[in-house]
């Protein structure tokens, strides 16, 4: 196999969002917002107030860094329609997070709004966007998704917000990957990385779904950046995903029965990061 092309050094980007070895990122999922389909008129201060009640329990149980996203807004708008009214809640519900939590956080505007996350990062001070479709383009749910690269880091440019950073997965779990069905896994982490990520996301096939350690291998082969777990982990894969992983999204699993939809489930969060803790003294 041949070595990725080799990139200026970022440094360690993962030490400079976060103060831990392997750190644990926790997702606030957002109920539908204004706009979209399922939103049922709910006063948009109670769906606020629901995620800062998840982003308290996530601080409260250890999490290294919360994600907030408007997983409620489905079926999601592709990225060129998203609406102002998305944007403007997400950002009123970021920053009530923000300000009632120490933890850093970030943005995930679905379906792969990488420009709106940058706006709504930039807007209340968020240190990352999560953008699952960065480089080429693959057949998902919303259609032929293109990656956003481009465009995104001429916005970012345009709204000074270098220090914002991106985490782009890799082989996208949901949808379809023939359009690139002819290059690996490991060749499309050298594609995100000459693209200018930041942090690289290896994901399982649907949210909740186990990644697994060989994807994480190839993935890592491909790049010289973090490289972190995005679905799926759980207290019993933190050794074996650990040790080959700079780190994890944690969403699903630390929800009340496991279902994204439910409020954060405080012993479940104790439980995954006193594993991680152990695991990080290996």
């Amino acid at each position: 196999m041949n070595a990725p092309i080799v990139m200026p050094s970022k440094g360690d980007t993962l030490g400079q969002l976060f103060d831990v070895r392997k750190p644990i990122i926790g997702v606030v999922h957002l109920a539908a917002l204004p706009g979209a389909p399922r939103y049922d008129g709910t006063p948009v201060r109670e769906i606020y107030a629901k995620g800062v009640a998840d982003a308290k329990t996530l601080t409260q149980g250890g999490v290294d860094g919360i994600m907030i996203e408007n997983a409620g807004d489905m079926p999601f708008s592709r990225p060129e329609d998203i609406g102002m009214e998305t944007v403007a809640c997400l950002t009123s519900a970021c920053e009530e997070i923000r300000t009632a939590v120490e933890t850093p956080i970030g943005i995930c505007c679905v379906a792969n709004g990488a420009i709106p996350g940058l706006a709504v990062a930039k807007a209340v001070g968020a240190k990352w966007v999560r953008v699952n479709q960065w480089a080429n383009a693959y057949v998902a749910n919303e259609g032929i998704l293109n990656g956003a690269a481009a465009k995104a880091l001429r916005y970012r440019a345009t709204i000074g917000a270098a220090d914002v950073k991106i985490l782009a997965d890799v082989h996208v779990k949901f949808g379809a990957h023939a359009i690139t069905a002819d290059r690996t896994i490991t060749e499309q982490a050298t594609d995100a990385e000459w693209f200018d990520a930041d942090v690289l996301i290896a994901t399982g096939q649907r949210t909740g779904s186990p990644t697994q350690p060989e994807e994480v291998d190839q993935v890592r082969a491909g790049t010289h950046l973090p490289v972190i777990v995005g679905s799926g982990l759980n207290p019993e894969q933190i050794p074996k995903l650990m040790d080959v992983a700079d780190g994890a999204i944690v969403g699903q699993w630390l929800k009340k029965d496991s279902l994204w939809w439910n409020p954060v489930d405080a012993g479940r969060v104790e439980r995954l990061m006193t594993a991680m803790r152990e695991a990080r003294r290996q």
